[in-house]
């Protein structure tokens, strides 16, 4: 079976919580190993992954047509927004990974079926 076979079959049958959970351990496993690892360009693609994540949540998330309830938009709002400062913070080389990491695990938890 080819890749895209693969693809179109996990995409008929995987739900939007699976894909989201799914994604989110594929980018904390990128920053898990950009944290252990020296090399700067791993480490900022890492990141930058990890705020595109965010921003497209927080995008999401203002969308008047979003169906979760709003004080659980507004809260993922905040999270995008401190994710995004911290984000920039240990790029300059003032801040760690592992917070980044922590929220995302936090949120990993809330999606497990």
């Amino acid at each position: 079976m080819s890749l895209q076979s693969y693809q179109q079959v996990q995409n008929a049958t995987e739900d939007g919580r699976r894909t989201e959970y799914r994604l989110f351990a594929l980018v904390t496993k990128s920053l898990r190993d950009a944290a252990e690892s020296d090399d700067v360009t791993a480490r900022t693609k890492a990141l930058h992954w990890n705020r595109r994540l965010w921003l497209t949540l927080q995008a999401d998330c203002a969308n008047e047509d979003n169906l979760l309830p709003e004080e659980v938009r507004a809260g993922i709002i905040s999270l995008a927004i401190w994710v995004d400062k911290h984000s920039r913070t240990v790029m300059r080389g003032d801040g760690e990974i592992a917070p980044l990491i922590d929220v995302n695990r936090s949120i990993m938890e809330g999606l497990a079926p």
